[in-house]
């Protein structure tokens, strides 16, 4: 499959560290990068994207927003909450957004890895045998309820996850680009599932609690949905290469010197907590700045401030986070404790000396 990627590797630059006056230097904190998307082009899609899947999932902004992040971080998204909320729903509808290669997988206590990744089969006509891809190689995969499958199948999205690519009988095949795997999962609490591995949940860059609607989305939705589906209505509003472009403009996105150390200070203070049994990896910081840089360039910025991080920091690394058996039984949850960790991290400052806020 071709995978259009024109993506330019981001120019080298220097950023300051938290403290260090160097009132000559404004432009460290946001320099204007050149990147190969313009800001209006941008800013037309996103909103263009957005408007498309808020028309279908009501109520819903801020789940829509951290999933077109996700998507723009090129990173995979977990949507996690109880059945009939529309999890499913907000995943087919931003496929739909999207004019790209799109496959849905159901799973099921019987579904196996190679269901999912593909086989090998004999062709007998040329005495060998030749690779049948799965439902994997398509640009966004649909996963539905992915805690009711086994870990065994679970595991086979390891590799496609992280590595985007797929290894079968000694043969590794790349998958399409951009790759973004949507997974929808009911709590481990319900009846017939599986909790996810921790290796699992760390390929996740978020995970998304959908939640009820209130009151008036709900009535809204009531009314809308009777005859039929909004999202019989949605067309693609985007292609690959736009879609392409946009990542590669998020990557361009400027993250100062100080706003690492400021990641990697919350990271640390999780690692180090005393409720908390696994704290964050590198990759989840990894994937943290990355997000960081979508949410700014979606904010209409070229350069990462600490409230991008602060702001992404649950959504992001809660899921990552699990608390020993002392912060379980008394009622803790890895939000509050992250809450908590980022009340105590100091906010970096500016060259001017304010605190970097919005």
């Amino acid at each position: 499959m071709d995978a259009r990627n024109p993506a330019a590797a981001a120019a080298p630059f220097a950023g300051d560290s938290p403290g260090t006056a160097a009132p000559a230097q404004p432009a460290a904190w946001n320099r204007a990068p050149g990147t190969p998307y313009s800001a209006e082009a941008f800013a037309a899609a996103a909103s263009s994207i957005l408007a498309a899947v808020n028309t279908v999932i009501d109520g819903k902004k801020e789940a829509a927003s951290l999933v077109l992040t996700v998507l723009l971080a090129q990173g995979h998204v977990l949507l996690e909450d109880v059945p009939g909320v529309g999890k499913t729903l907000l995943a087919k509808t931003l496929a739909r957004t999207i004019d790209c290669s799109v496959t849905r997988i159901q799973f099921t206590p019987d579904l196996l890895p190679s269901d999912v990744t593909g086989v090998s089969i004999y062709n007998q006509d040329a005495h060998r045998f030749e690779f049948r891809q799965g439902p994997i190689f398509a640009n966004i995969v649909i996963g539905d309820e992915i805690n009711r499958a086994s870990a065994k199948t679970q595991s086979a999205l390891l590799e496609c996850m992280e590595e985007r690519q797929v290894t079968v009988d000694g043969g590794t095949y790349r998958l399409a680009e951009p790759f973004m795997v949507v997974a929808t999962q009911n709590p481990i609490e319900m009846e017939g599932t599986y909790p996810l591995p921790e290796a699992q949940r760390d390929r996740f860059m978020a995970r998304i609690s959908m939640g009820y609607p209130d009151t008036r989305s709900e009535i809204e939705m009531l009314e809308s949905h009777q005859s039929t589906s909004p999202l019989d209505a949605v067309s693609a509003v985007v292609d690959v290469g736009e879609v392409a472009a946009m990542t590669a403009r998020v990557r361009d996105t400027f993250v100062s010197a100080a706003v690492k150390e400021y990641t990697v200070a919350i990271g640390q203070a999780t690692r180090e907590h005393p409720h908390l049994r696994l704290g964050a990896s590198p990759r989840a910081l990894l994937q943290l700045l990355r997000a960081a840089k979508a949410h700014a360039a979606l904010a209409g910025r070229d350069f990462v401030l600490p409230d991008d991080i602060s702001h992404l920091a649950d959504p992001v690394l809660a899921h990552r986070l699990i608390l020993d058996r002392k912060a379980t039984t008394s009622g803790e949850t890895p939000s509050g404790l992250l809450a908590h960790i980022l009340s105590r991290v100091p906010v970096p400052r500016s060259p001017a000396g304010e605190r970097l806020r919005r």
